[in-house]
């Protein structure tokens, strides 16, 4: 076993170091600036992990894949059941993996339970309604957003902070992912954006943490929460990332779940 993934003649080609390591594509020269890819999945545990689940209890894991992340749901859903037999958490405790269910446009279908076929829907890509009149943004798991280092604190949170923030992640995502770039004027967008006011924002900060096997601690992960009003007039250029964005997530930690949003229509 090597200690290290790209030293590996597989190393390109292998799924562990493209769903957990992520190495960028060297012939993509736009990408060889960035040391690593953001992971082709997203993770969203249930809202309440801090409650010890009683034996026999059922929970659930949200996970996403995005672009070519979508060949390797075999081996995610395979992993996961390995990690959750082996033990989670600080206390290890042990889960089995009862059904995969799929999210599709007629709603949600079964797709696999063990020992039994793995039958996945195409992948689809979230179509954006109309642009509404006002929307809010609700902010459901912690927002980590920072500039110049500096974490933005809920007085502190301006639009242009959240949308560079997501058009940051989906642009990337786009790029390492698929075979279309995303084709976008970004520095045009990036001053738009700096011009859209919040019609009203209530958020706070939520301190979380979480369990870190690798080193053997608990790390803080907190975040803003809460609620963001949007007028619709001028949303145009942007509702499309926005829309994206309550499948992306946006910010730091966002692969773990954070800074999950939906939108509210007014």
């Amino acid at each position: 076993r090597e200690p290290a993934c790209p030293p590996c003649l597989l190393y390109r080609s292998c799924a562990y170091p493209y769903l957990f390591e992520t190495p960028p594509d060297p012939a993509v020269a736009l990408l060889r600036k960035y040391p690593a890819a953001p992971h082709p999945f997203l993770l969203r545990p249930p809202a309440d992990t801090r409650r010890p689940l009683a034996a026999g209890e059922e929970t659930t894991l949200d996970l996403s894949l995005f672009g070519h992340g979508n060949r390797y749901l075999a081996y995610v859903i395979h992993a996961l059941g390995q990690a959750a037999e082996r033990g989670l958490g600080a206390d290890r405790g042990r889960l089995g993996l009862a059904a995969v269910d799929q999210e599709t446009d007629q709603g949600w279908t079964r797709i696999h339970e063990p020992e039994g076929p793995l039958t996945p829907a195409p992948p689809r890509l979230p179509e954006p309604p109309p642009v509404p009149d006002r929307v809010t943004l609700v902010v459901e798991t912690p927002l980590r957003l920072a500039v110049a280092n500096d974490r933005v604190t809920p007085e502190a949170l301006r639009f242009t902070h959240l949308f560079g923030s997501l058009l940051r992640r989906i642009s990337l995502l786009v790029a390492f992912h698929t075979e279309t770039p995303l084709v976008a004027d970004f520095a045009a967008l990036a001053r738009a954006a700096d011009a859209v006011p919040l019609a009203a924002a209530r958020l706070r900060w939520r301190d979380w943490s979480r369990y870190s096997s690798r080193q053997h601690a608990t790390v803080p992960m907190g975040g803003l929460v809460g609620a963001i009003d949007l007028d619709g007039a001028g949303l145009e250029p942007f509702w499309p990332y926005l829309w994206l964005g309550q499948w992306t997530h946006a910010g730091k930690g966002a692969v773990m779940g954070l800074g999950g949003y939906r939108l509210a229509r007014d």
